[in-house]
């Protein structure tokens, strides 16, 4: 069919990292017509929401190496892969690095730039994740 786009092929998954910081937003998108008088209209455009994770890592060297490895493998945010995210998983907080399990498994791409600080012995990174229908 002309113009029809593929679904997202993933075929890896984040490497497992701890966070010291990891926020979950949900995002329902739809449309919204404003009014002169105050009033509105919306519209939802999706029965289920899109989720994000930001996430901030303090990692020492190696680990940083292989998360900016994957990172750029990934071309930045052009590639889809595999998020386990610990709240969902079952068992809580386990991680399939071969992406097999599907409890907790997200189908996402990088949003966004590689943001890193670095101090004595670790560094800093902070990484966004946007969910893919």
């Amino acid at each position: 069919m002309p113009g029809s786009v593929l679904n997202a092929a993933p075929a890896t998954v984040l490497p497992l990292s701890l966070c010291k910081s990891f926020v979950h937003e949900r995002a329902y998108p739809l449309i919204e017509n404003e009014y002169k008088n105050g009033e509105s209209q919306r519209s939802v455009l999706a029965a289920t929401s899109r989720k994000r994770w930001r996430l901030t890592k303090r990692l020492p060297p190696v680990v940083l190496q292989t998360l900016r490895n994957f990172f750029d493998a990934r071309d930045g945010s052009t590639e889809p892969f595999y998020f386990y995210d610990p709240y969902d998983t079952n068992p809580k907080f386990s991680y399939d690095p071969t992406g097999i399990a599907t409890v907790g498994r997200y189908t996402v791409r990088f949003n966004g730039d590689w943001q890193q600080s670095s101090g004595p012995g670790r560094s800093d990174v902070q990484i966004e994740l946007l969910e893919l229908a």
